[in-house]
């Protein structure tokens, strides 16, 4: 059980501060889907393959898709399983692999979803993602306390609504941050 007095993120976005190294994070949002004294595992949301499309995941699978379908972009979840498909979507949530990120958000992972995508029945919204981010038990707590993240709630309008290119600026000023103001080395008062 998690200490009571513990932050939750569950459901929040991470945001990259600008002085973030790491290039599978430099101004990433990822959307946390599980937060828990066994660590936590997020999507990031902010980083399209520039040519890879769901048709080359359906292609890959042996699914049959309508033209629609296979032109949907896919994006880099980041470097944890790179090679398994994540999808963060609205409902429906009656998926083989589903469970609740937040109210009307949710994430799944299994071929029932992705036959539906592919028929066009998924859900009216969806991200699909190769790879996950993942952080170790207390990982994520002292990356925060180090400055490397900014967290604030999520917000589906801009997971799947604001333009990819758009997501880490509007992330901030959904935390009522000017992004400019924002310096790119940490400090602590």
């Amino acid at each position: 059980m998690q200490d009571s007095g513990a932050v939750q993120l569950k459901g929040h976005f991470l945001i990259a501060m600008p002085s973030m190294a790491d290039p599978n994070f430099s101004e990433t949002v990822t959307c946390i889907c599980e937060h828990n004294e066994n660590g936590a595992i997020g999507v990031v949301i902010n980083r399209l393959y520039p040519s890879l499309t769901c048709g080359d995941i359906f292609a890959e699978l042996g699914i049959t898709a309508q033209a629609a379908a296979s032109h949907v972009g896919v994006y880099a979840g980041g470097p944890v399983h790179a090679n398994e498909v994540f999808i963060l979507h609205s409902e429906p949530a009656g998926w083989e692999s589903c469970f609740a990120v937040k109210p009307a958000l949710f994430m799944s992972n299994s071929i029932d979803i992705l036959k539906a995508m592919a028929e066009g029945r998924g859900p009216d919204a969806m991200l699909i993602a190769l790879g996950c981010a993942g952080w170790g038990p207390g990982q994520l707590e002292r990356e925060i306390a180090a400055n490397a993240w900014l967290t604030c709630p999520s917000d589906v309008e801009i997971i799947f609504q604001t333009a990819v290119d758009k997501r880490w600026r509007a992330a901030v000023w959904k935390m009522g941050i000017d992004p400019a103001l924002l310096a790119d080395t940490a400090g602590h008062a």
